[in-house]
């Protein structure tokens, strides 16, 4: 794994699925880091549901290295359904975001039941996914006067590192994962920075000036002292002062939505991503070509033009973002 921690935090038997996924069945760690990632947020739940934890435990540190067989085999198909509808009306994941989680949660339990033997019956046979496409989806993004609102509209303690936060999803286009793995050395002198996408693919980042203005302000005061060996060159840090999870970049988000009123009309994370995109096409003129290059679509391998595109097109592309200049408000 990259910077996945699964290997001490989960249980003996998710370790085991895990371990398959990368070795056998040759899934990237990117991958399995998403894997690991849905089963932890499936026991999580779990063992809150089973009142298998104390209440008052933040949902954040409820540990999952001692989900055992017993646990498993507890689980039952309503269990399952509780759980999309946790991911739907708690989470306010999409469509496609709750069939991956299903899809994780459902390939574990085929693993224990039909390569392990661990499981006599599968519990989970039966759960359906949700239907991940929809007939003419309207895709969803904030316009250029949201996404200034919502910049706007950060304050409190750690405002300097939500305000970057926001300022990279925004500007760059980037994934969950992406942000939340990147370390601070990562960000070059250039302006520039390598990051990891899906399918484990690498592809240069271009900072612009609103990017390197939010990450300077943030690096003045991210803490050094106390933050625990495997996190010092972590970016984002959180509370805790470790690496911060994607559960808390994703509350981060949907506190600033819900302050500028845009909470419960189907925005997330991945929406600023699409924003950062449309916005780029709308207001610069980026071709569609550089943006998927930008972006690092998944179906950038099956068609060769986008791969050979020129850098500095895509140096113009993160420029272009009408957003780049905005810089935080002093004194907030």
């Amino acid at each position: 794994m990259s910077k996945g921690n699964f290997s001490v935090e989960a249980s003996e038997p998710m370790k085991d699925f895990l371990y398959y996924l990368q070795t056998v069945k040759g899934r990237s760690p990117s991958t399995v880091d998403e894997y690991y990632n849905d089963l932890r947020l499936f026991f999580r739940f779990i063992k809150q549901r089973k009142r298998l934890v104390p209440a008052d435990v933040p949902y954040q540190d409820i540990p999952v290295d001692d989900v055992d067989i017993e646990l498993i085999s507890s689980v039952t198909l309503t269990d399952g359904y509780e759980f999309m509808n946790y991911l739907l009306r708690e989470r306010k994941n999409d469509k496609a975001a709750r069939a991956r989680r299903t899809t994780s949660i459902k390939s574990f339990y085929s693993y224990l039941t039909d390569k392990k033997h661990a499981l006599k019956v599968d519990p989970l046979k039966d759960l359906e996914r949700p239907n991940a496409r929809e007939k003419n989806p309207l895709p969803k993004y904030l316009t250029l006067e949201q996404s200034i609102e919502l910049l706007n509209a950060v304050d409190g303690k750690f405002k300097e590192r939500d305000y970057c936060i926001l300022t990279f999803f925004l500007n760059c286009g980037m994934r969950l994962a992406e942000l939340v793995s990147m370390d601070y050395p990562d960000i070059r002198s250039d302006h520039t920075a390598q990051i990891i996408g899906k399918g484990n693919k690498k592809r240069i980042i271009y900072l612009n000036d609103a990017c390197i203005s939010a990450f300077e302000a943030y690096m003045k005061v991210r803490p050094v002292e106390g933050v625990r060996a495997q996190d010092k060159y972590a970016l984002f840090l959180s509370s805790q002062k470790r690496r911060i999870s994607r559960e808390m970049v994703q509350k981060i988000v949907y506190k600033y939505l819900d302050k500028i009123g845009l909470d419960s009309q189907g925005y997330s994370v991945h929406k600023l991503r699409h924003t950062a995109a449309t916005l780029m096409y709308q207001h610069g003129n980026v071709d569609i070509r550089v943006l998927k290059d930008v972006l690092g679509h998944e179906n950038l391998s099956t068609t060769e033009i986008y791969t050979h595109l020129d850098s500095s097109q895509i140096e113009a592309a993160a420029k272009s973002n009408p957003l780049s200049k905005v810089k935080p408000k002093s004194g907030k």
